[in-house]
């Protein structure tokens, strides 16, 4: 039987890597799906296993030779995307993939593979909420934080077209229902 795909998107400071951390541990079953970006890497971050870094030269090869499920250019010159080939080898070995994904590609790879997909959009409080765990990372200008909200309200535009938001106002209780909903998923034939 082939595996499954759970989707978590949301505004950048919503949780949702937090929550699929969380997923990973509680379910045996699940691979994490390495994304691929041409950003820089942030703090302990590391190849291939939080990110698979490329420069912006190899990624857009790689978008013309058609290598991934989804990508976007989040950010100018930054880009996102999911190799094709690393998910379909686990999926056709039985497994099942979570994904850490923007809203636009969450939203693609739920189009392509339909009801084999779960596509979850976390969703922090309000954007004030949003702008305090952003601020607390540290890790940007005052220039890219403004960003990182402006895009966070535009993608809380696309929060319907999710099978379930999952609003992030308390992390033990987000986590509870992250297990329930995706556990509820994976177990349905």
């Amino acid at each position: 039987m082939p595996g499954k795909l759970i989707i978590f998107s949301a505004p950048s400071g919503s949780g949702k890597t937090t929550l699929v951390h969380h997923l990973l541990s509680q379910f045996d079953e699940l691979c994490f799906s390495i994304s691929a970006t041409s950003r820089d890497k942030r703090g302990n971050e590391q190849d291939g296993k939080d990110y698979h870094f490329l420069s912006k030269e190899a990624f857009e090869a790689k978008i013309a030779d058609g290598h991934f499920i989804e990508w976007e250019e989040v950010y100018a010159g930054t880009y996102y995307g999911t190799l094709r080939s690393a998910v379909e080898k686990l999926l056709a070995a039985g497994k099942s993939v979570i994904f850490d994904v923007d809203v636009k590609g969450g939203l693609n790879i739920k189009k392509q593979y339909g009801p084999q997909a779960l596509a979850i959009f976390v969703q922090a409080g309000s954007l004030e909420v949003l702008q305090a765990r952003l601020s607390k990372r540290n890790t940007e200008s005052a220039e890219k934080l403004q960003m990182r909200l402006d895009k966070a309200a535009a993608e809380m535009e696309f929060a319907n077209q999710f099978d379930y938001i999952l609003v992030n106002e308390d992390l033990d209780t987000a986590k509870a229902t992250a297990s329930q909903v995706v556990g509820d998923f994976l177990r349905d034939a």
